[in-house]
């Protein structure tokens, strides 16, 4: 299970940017990304397989285009429940959501004509700060809410 690309945008709704690591702030998000903030949905996490499937009917979808921080390779992402704690990197994030609406103005899903984050991707607030880089393992520390 590791991180295959990361990726910000710095406007809400649009495709996102391959950048060479991310800083992840406690309880903000990720620096620079237009997600951050004391939220919920602070970084989007979706699979390399997801896209893989996409790429079948349009070759030349890159990293960023669904929106998502974070690629993933290696684990069933929307099959861990809310509350999972994951170590990426030096950062500790905790998924709150399991995919999303798609907004109608969606430009990923005016580009290919659906959009796989509402279905496959899922979101996270960042428990502890660090930094996150493609190739970066990705570890399942269990569910935060079993040990309220």
């Amino acid at each position: 299970m590791k991180v295959t690309a990361v990726c910000i945008s710095e406007k809400k709704g649009t495709r996102k940017h391959p950048v060479p690591s991310l800083t992840l702030e406690k309880d903000y998000g990720i620096l620079g990304d237009a997600h951050a903030g004391k939220w919920h949905r602070q970084v989007s996490l979706l699979p390399k397989e997801s896209v893989d499937t996409m790429r079948a009917v349009i070759p030349g979808l890159k990293p960023g285009d669904f929106a998502e921080n974070i690629l993933t390779e290696g684990i069933a992402l929307k099959m861990l429940p809310v509350g999972t704690v994951l170590e990426i990197g030096s950062a500790v994030l905790e998924i709150t959501q399991i995919g999303k609406e798609c907004h109608n103005d969606c430009e990923i899903r005016r580009l290919t004509g659906r959009c796989v984050m509402p279905t496959d991707g899922v979101f996270a607030k960042v428990l502890e700060s660090g930094e996150i880089r493609p190739g970066d393992t990705i570890t399942i520390r269990g569910n935060h809410h079993e040990a309220d």
